[in-house]
């Protein structure tokens, strides 16, 4: 392992050759210089930063057709193709106020491509507009500008996302390319990235498995990180601080990135911590603070032949776990102390005002610790271009949930995954792109000191391997692939017995006294095949139609065929099927984006059938109540059936070149999810109609005004905005065994302002950002929040039942470059 990383380091220094460099100059509509505009080539991850004059120079570049992708405060994010060598500098002219649909993307295509010309479906969302919010961590950053993108979530710092409907396994999440893999089976096991240190969120909506196998048939999340800027032999970077009031979160991050000849450096360190989040009904919830740092560090080449880079990054996050316990006529939340059976969740005490407002982490918790080392290289040989990816994770996860041993961890699970992937892009012959490459993963999961056993320790093998072609007939644009994939999953007899120091469970042999079998040995392969068949063609200047149809494949994972016991952190008793098969979807998809000098929209449909569709379902006993354990935790079996999911997403961008200071952007999400399974259509009605965890219809609107640049002031990047965030009531929802329940519509308003100061040489030195998110305090519960279903009686003086989403939130933010 650490012959190859170093391998993928030295590959570019075995070739010899003198670089070639691209020069340029980024300008305005008018012809005047922009200074400091960003200057990247994102599918090599090297880039730069204008002078004054607006004047740059990339050196070291790999000969071919690349994409030039262009930013600046105040202007439109400017792609251009260049070939290189370059006979003669490049102009880039940028025009004010930001567009999104020409933005080129890597994820999900084969090769750099523009948005508008991929046949499925690709959004993106770029670091400046993620600053402009009050993000409770990367995905919920993401949410907030990508429609068909929610999220589960559970508190302010916990959201796992989901693609039309579909989350989970099901959606592929990825920091840089490299597949996240922390236990995402999880209702409450977040995204281990530093928020802060994403520069860009790209998101395809709809089945990749074509490309990255199986877990991503609902699509893919990739949190890019920011590419080292500023010119050779500078040391550049940034400071950042930031406050949110509705939970009282201090964040502080410092990076830094050089470059120089090729070599390339970056390290980004990050600290939030917050105490229990505020709304107007609960007032402060108790057991949602929490305290994360992340270190991201980056060193890497880039010459002619090519680049190398290795990744390391490290991620501790301790996170309180709320149950929802509270005193049944006050409402006031209470806490556990004393242990299953010996506790009575009608007689705890009184949680004090001290602790609610207290940055310290209670002893009902969870602590995750998240490690990756990974190397990435691009080399151009033979008729093509080699690209590989090998890395290795680990991810510790631990819940304390017992109350007279704090110390204790009940979960305790230690997963470590190798990742390994090759893609060859060969060059065009006769307009035909063809790109081949293979792609998985080995995984070891472990109990290590538990009390509790939800799921086997297990072994996982993943290999799939795939073909990529693209063509062009006239203004037609074809895409299609194939693909096959194998894994196999397998673990051993597993016992649990008592542990005659703490009293609790613990991992014993199969002759120790007492044991018990938890999980019967097992060993299974999954096989799946997908492709995908999709175009574009312009239908004019402006309008540009694409289609495309693609078949996905999921294996289930672990959880699903294997649980059999608590997750403490979701309060949940899970009991899986192993009898359980491969899903497989196809999902059709067609949208029209159009685009002008003062408007760009889309709109986009989709058809999604899925078989053998996995989810949950509540138990009951012979007499017809919910199976509990001793403490309250409700007992859900995994059940397997078809499932339609259909729906769409519409945006538009209103920014009239008459009145260049102002725009107005709407996005919104439609998805409707139907269960398939005759059976319990036949024993329960109308119940049985919907899927659970279906996003409630939404919608986003943002009116934007920017201040005209003026050398005569210190100020640039001036804007106002107002925000409104519209969810219509969900009365399509998941209502077996009372699962889900209706959940009433909302209207959250949402004021910002910001601007720059700027240097007397026009570099930018301090940005101000003032957001304020549910202006009106409104008091509301998201249909995918799981703490509206924590609640332990079935009526409250208030008539009001579960936890409700976070209050109002006045929140700062000040970014210092240098």
């Amino acid at each position: 392992m650490k012959q190859f990383l170093l391998l993928l380091l030295l590959i570019p220094f075995l070739v010899r050759a003198q670089a070639p460099s691209l020069r340029g100059q980024v300008l305005d509509a008018d012809g005047r210089p922009v200074p400091f505009a960003s200057v990247a080539v994102p599918v090599l991850t090297q880039g730069t930063t204008a002078d004054d004059n607006g004047r740059f120079s990339l050196p070291g570049l790999p000969a071919g057709a690349q994409q030039v992708q262009v930013s600046a405060v105040g202007y439109a994010t400017t792609t251009a193709a260049v070939t290189i060598p370059a006979a003669k500098a490049l102009i880039i002219r940028m025009k004010a106020e930001g567009k999104a649909l020409a933005e080129v993307v890597i994820t999900g295509v084969g090769r750099a491509t523009e948005i508008r010309r991929s046949p499925v479906p690709i959004a993106a969302m770029s670091g400046k507009e993620i600053r402009l919010n009050a993000n409770s961590n990367a995905i919920d950053a993401a949410v907030r500008g990508i429609p068909g993108l929610s999220a589960v979530t559970s508190g302010p710092n916990i959201s796992k996302p989901f693609i039309r409907g579909l989350g989970y396994n099901r959606v592929l999440t990825m920091f840089n390319g490299l597949r996240q893999e922390g236990q995402q089976w999880g209702d409450e096991h977040g995204i281990e990235v530093d928020g802060y240190g994403v520069d860009r969120v790209e998101v395809v909506k709809g089945p990749a498995s074509l490309l990255y196998g199986s877990d991503a048939v609902a699509g893919v999340v990739n949190l890019i990180p920011a590419l080292p800027r500023g010119a050779d032999g500078e040391l550049h970077g940034e400071a950042l601080a930031e406050y949110q009031g509705v939970n009282g979160l201090i964040g502080n991050s410092l990076a830094f990135n050089y470059q120089k000849n090729g070599f390339q450096a970056s390290l980004r360190g990050s600290r939030r911590q917050a105490h229990d989040y505020r709304n107007p009904v609960d007032g402060l919830v108790y057991s949602t603070g929490f305290r994360e740092v992340q270190v991201t560090g980056m060193v890497g080449v880039r010459k002619q032949w090519g680049g190398a880079h290795l990744w390391l990054s490290t991620y501790d996050d301790r996170q309180e776990i709320p149950d929802g316990s509270r005193d049944s006529l006050s409402r006031r939340f209470t806490r556990q102390v004393f242990e299953a059976n010996a506790d009575d969740i009608k007689d705890r005490p009184l949680v004090s005002d001290h602790e609610l407002n207290s940055y310290g982490i209670g002893n009902s918790r969870q602590r995750i610790q998240h490690y990756r080392a990974f190397g990435t290289t691009e080399v151009r040989f033979g008729p093509g271009e080699l690209r590989a990816l090998l890395g290795v994770q680990q991810n510790h996860r631990q819940e304390f949930n017992h109350p007279t041993d704090p110390t204790q961890p009940g979960l305790d699970l230690q997963l470590t995954t190798v990742n390994y992937q090759a893609r060859y892009l060969f060059d065009a012959v006769k307009g035909y792109e063809f790109t081949v490459g293979a792609n998985g993963m080995n995984q070891d999961n472990r109990h290590l000191n538990a009390t509790t056993f939800p799921i086997p320790p297990y072994r996982l093998f993943d290999l799939g391997g795939f073909g990529l072609v693209k063509k062009a007939f006239g203004a037609l644009e074809l895409t299609g692939g194939l693909r096959y994939d194998t894994r196999h999953v397998r673990w051993n007899n597993f016992y649990a017995g008592p542990n005659p120091a703490n009293g609790f469970d613990q991992a014993v042999g199969p002759g120790a006294p007492d044991a018990i079998l938890k999980f019967t040995d097992f060993s299974r392969t999954y096989t799946g095949v997908s492709a995908s068949l999709g175009g574009s063609y312009p239908l004019g200047e402006k309008l540009v139609l694409r289609a495309n149809i693609a078949r996905g494949y999921r294996a289930p994972n672990v959880p699903e065929i294997g649980s059999n016991g608590l997750d403490p952190g979701a309060h949940i008793v899970y009991l899986g099927n192993p009898g359980f098969t491969p899903e497989f979807n196809v999902q059709e998809d067609i949208g029209l984006l159009y685009k002008s000098p003062d408007f760009e929209g889309s709109v986009e449909a989709f058809y999604n059938h899925v078989n053998n569709f996995i989810y949950q379902a509540k138990q009951y006993d012979a007499q017809g109540q919910p199976l509990r354990d001793p403490v309250g935790n409700s007992t859900y079996q995994f059940q397997q059936a078809a499932a339609d999911l259909y729906g769409g997403e519409v945006a538009f961008n209103i920014h009239p070149t008459a009145l260049p200071w102002v725009s107005l952007r709407t996005g919104a999400a439609l998805v409707i999810g139907l269960n398939q399974n005759p059976e319990l259509r036949a024993l329960v009605g109308t119940a049985g109609r919907y899927l659970p965890l279906i996003p409630a219809p939404s919608s986003r609107s943002e009116i934007r005004f920017t201040a005209p640049e003026r050398t005569s002031t210190p100020f640039t990047a001036s804007y106002l905005r107002f925000t409104v965030d519209a969810t219509a009531a969900q009365n399509r929802f998941y209502a077996v065994d009372g699962a889900e329940t209706r959940t009433p519509g909302y209207v959250l308003c949402g004021l910002g302002v910001g601007t720059s100061l700027r240097t007397k040489g026009g570099r930018e030195a301090v940005q101000l950002v003032l957001q304020g998110d549910n202006l009106f305090n409104v008091a509301y519960q998201a249909h995918l929040n799981r703490l509206k279903y924590f609640e332990y009686y079935t009526a409250s003086p208030s008539g009001q039942l579960g936890i409700f989403s976070p209050g109002r939130n006045l929140s700062v933010k000040v970014v210092v470059p240098f």
